[in-house]
């Protein structure tokens, strides 16, 4: 594999992409010899760490639990050849850590392993806050960070996130679908219901003005509060403006508890979610009825388009689903974010020959990969790297997202 002589500053996006390219030719040629040969296996005392601060309790355990489980098996399955990063084989090694929904504990987490020379990147932050938490961070100690959290003030200004990438979609994209959708149903006056912090911040701002480009007004903006016991008045404020649509604007289990409570509230209007509802919450017990043909933005993976896919990705996402129904139950379609940013990291080694952290974030910056919760384009000025056509419009019918287009 080519690697460039003069380090990464002299990186270009077309180099990158050829190196893919031989990347991918060496890989069906090891494929081919493999029929005769043992399978490679990793290289013994060499390894690949990447760490990972999680929310596995607290506010954000609906998703950093979800990410934990995608990210344990999608390591196991690297771990059967191992990563090829020069004329090794490496063996992925995770640090998971319990950041337990604390913006300040992550950023310790993050300091913590950004400190220890054995680690190469990190990945984690399902909620903004400690995402954002994190990337001060990840700067100071020049380690690539993978965000898995929604939020476009993530990855912005670049000047201050240099080593700071982001695997959910833009708000912008999201809520340019899902104005397109309220508008081709006919509803010309909408209530945002959108939560505390910046998620909420990016919703709001990303639907208003996509709205506004649809004629569609925004009759009221309703906080969430961060707790979903105070779902029920900020719900009564959003069905006393009298609107047949509302967007819910949140995460899980937000998402579902604002749902529940506009329906308790009276509200028989239409629900649209944007891509952070999708969890296996949102679906289940007392929000099962609630939710009942609501609509969503989100990665296609969701509706199985990963699935169909014969590539060596839909085979990776079809073997991730069927071992976490195996280990954990019943599979709703969530994004595998974590899964893709480990692929993001393990790619990015692969094509610079290295596990340096230097090395690393500038092959992260070039790089065009095929994942399973979408696709994704990096570049030099775009950090936050999901392509907008890898979304879809989903309707919840009989208890499961149904792909719409």
């Amino acid at each position: 594999m080519a690697t460039p002589a003069s380090g990464p500053s002299v990186l270009t996006r077309r180099g990158v992409l050829t190196a893919a390219a031989g990347t991918l030719l060496l890989s069906a040629c090891g494929r081919e010899s493999e029929r005769t040969t043992a399978v490679a296996r990793p290289t013994p005392g060499h390894e690949l760490v990447v760490g990972a601060t999680l929310e596995l309790t607290g506010r954000g355990a609906a998703l950093g639990v979800a990410q934990r489980r995608a990210l344990a098996i999608s390591a196991e399955a690297v771990n059967v050849k191992g990563v090829a990063v020069g004329n090794l084989r490496r063996t992925v090694r995770l640090e998971v850590l319990d950041n337990r929904s604390d913006p300040r504990l992550a950023a310790r987490q993050a300091t913590e392993l950004g400190q220890r020379e054995d680690v190469h990147a990190l990945l984690g932050g399902a909620l903004a806050e400690t995402s954002m938490s994190i990337i001060g961070a990840a700067q100071k100690l020049r380690l690539p960070f993978v965000s898995l959290a929604f939020g476009d003030s993530i990855t912005v200004p670049l000047a201050q996130r240099t080593f700071v990438y982001k695997v959910t979609p833009e708000a912008g994209d999201v809520a340019r679908r899902l104005a397109q959708l309220i508008d081709t149903q006919g509803l010309r006056r909408v209530v945002l219901l959108v939560e505390q912090g910046l998620h909420g911040d990016s919703g709001v701002r990303a639907m208003t003005g996509a709205l506004r480009t649809t004629g569609v007004e925004v009759v009221r903006t309703v906080r969430l509060p961060r707790s979903t016991d105070g779902a029920t008045r900020a719900a009564e404020q959003a069905v006393a403006a009298r609107t047949g649509g509302v967007v819910v604007w949140a995460t899980a289990p937000n998402s579902g508890a604002a749902a529940r409570a506009l329906r308790t509230a009276g509200f028989t209007g239409n629900l649209f979610f944007d891509a952070g509802a999708v969890a296996e919450e949102t679906l289940e017990g007392g929000n099962a009825l609630a939710v009942e043909g609501a609509y969503a933005v989100h990665p296609s993976s969701l509706g199985g388009s990963t699935m169909a896919n014969g590539s060596a990705t839909g085979r990776a996402y079809r073997d991730l689903v069927s071992q976490y129904i195996r280990r954990h139950g019943a599979y709703n379609g969530f994004a595998p974010y974590a899964s893709d940013a480990l692929l993001l990291i393990t790619t990015a080694a692969q094509l610079a020959a290295s596990v340096d952290r230097g090395r690393l974030r500038a092959y992260l910056q070039n790089q065009v990969t095929d994942g399973m919760a979408g696709m994704y384009s990096f570049t030099p000025i775009r950090h936050s790297g999901m392509e907008r056509h890898s979304l879809g419009v989903y309707r919840v019918d009989a208890g499961a997202w149904n792909r719409l287009s």
